[in-house]
């Protein structure tokens, strides 16, 4: 079988969210099967270590699709082309986005409808496109991949699609993360929190992410316990950040509040395995996979009792009201008191995560490559 790939979000140096989604999927599914042919349809110059094997081939298609107004003719001109002159048997998708031109039988994974629950928090233009195409891809598609159940029946509850057309296949996480040893804890901390605990925050910076409100209730958990804990923000900055900004700028413990940007992996994966817990309070999540890794790297969870987030986090992870500051707050200092609610956390966190793999991930998704063979 010749799979081709939409391999735009393999970006050097910049791999976040979707593009860690592609690249371990990718990964995993060359490494299963060495019979087939892989086609890697990139937009732009590409490490070799995107190239997973010896039977996969790499094809840059110009222009770089994130330009302004360009993804569309890479899609529907470029994409489509490349489709047909390689003969593609099946096409995967991983980034929400299809060519609606190509015949070629097409899976798509949807991520999720975040622009319908919360339409303020994107850009006009982004608005656009979503209320624009996100029907057409869906419609076009022949089945559709959601990362979570969640998705699915949000998918389902706001489209007119099949049931049978849209199956949920779990995100897996990074081998990167591991219990680290106290002594290891220690060093880590002294590097980044002057010696003190710290909770972590781990992703993008936008409104959605809802630090505004992690924030305020990071300065109310000082008010009232007076704890030595800092509050550690880690990811790179996205858009409409100034409420952030102003809110940190009034905070009375601002001084204990970090912004440490993009980490890469091996200081990550040091600074999340060793902070008091993971604060994970997202207003709406399609999957919500900083939640996984904080599991396998044995750090207890503070995170939402909304969206997909309560069924990746099980019954492992401590879940608060995302709009309530109080209860967010509350749910700090219970963590901080309480070592041994810390330690009950680890131990379930352990068995949720290893409930998810790509290696889970990659073998469903293939079913579904196969199942579109013609």
């Amino acid at each position: 079988m010749i799979i081709a790939i939409n391999a735009r979000f393999l970006i050097a140096d910049h791999l976040e969210g979707i593009g860690w989604y592609t690249y371990e999927l990718s990964k995993e599914l060359v490494r299963q099967h060495p019979e087939d042919q892989f086609l890697f349809f990139f937009d732009r110059p590409f490490p070799t270590s995107f190239v997973f094997g010896s039977n996969v081939t790499p094809i840059v298609l110009n222009p770089q699709s994130h330009r302004y107004g360009l993804w569309y003719f890479w899609f529907e001109w470029q994409l489509a082309r490349a489709l047909r002159h390689y003969k593609a048997d099946v096409f995967f998708s991983p980034d929400n986005f299809l060519s609606l031109r190509s015949t070629t039988p097409t899976l798509m994974t949807i991520h999720d409808i975040a622009y319908i629950h919360y339409p303020d928090l994107i850009t006009r233009m982004s608005r656009w496109h979503y209320h624009h195409f996100q029907a057409r891809y869906l419609q076009r598609a022949d089945h559709i991949v959601a990362v979570s159940e969640y998705t699915r029946q949000d998918v389902l509850k706001h489209f007119p699609i099949a049931p049978t057309k849209i199956t949920a296949v779990p995100n897996g996480f990074r081998g990167i993360f591991a219990p680290l040893a106290a002594e290891k804890k220690e060093q880590v901390k002294q590097q980044v929190s002057q010696g003190q605990d710290y909770f972590f925050y781990l992703g993008s910076l936008h409104p959605r992410k809802n630090l505004v409100r992690l924030i305020k209730a990071y300065d109310l958990f000082r008010q009232k316990t007076s704890a030595p804990v800092k509050l550690l923000i880690g990811g790179r900055i996205a858009w409409q950040t100034s409420e952030i900004h102003t809110t940190w700028e009034k905070t009375a413990h601002r001084e204990d509040i970090q912004f440490l940007g993009f980490l890469p992996d091996e200081q990550l994966a040091k600074v999340l395995g060793s902070a008091l817990a993971l604060t994970y309070v997202s207003l709406f999540e399609g999957f919500g996979l900083p939640i996984l890794e904080a599991m396998q790297a044995g750090t207890p969870v503070l995170s939402s009792m909304v969206s997909s987030l309560p069924e990746v986090a099980g019954d492992a992870a401590l879940l608060v009201d995302p709009l309530n500051v109080e209860e967010m707050a509350a749910g700090m200092e219970k963590i901080w008191r309480n070592p041994e609610l810390r330690q009950n956390m680890m131990e379930k966190g352990k068995v949720q995560a290893s409930r998810f793999s790509w290696a889970e991930a990659a073998e469903k998704t293939y079913a579904l490559l196969k199942l579109l063979q013609k």
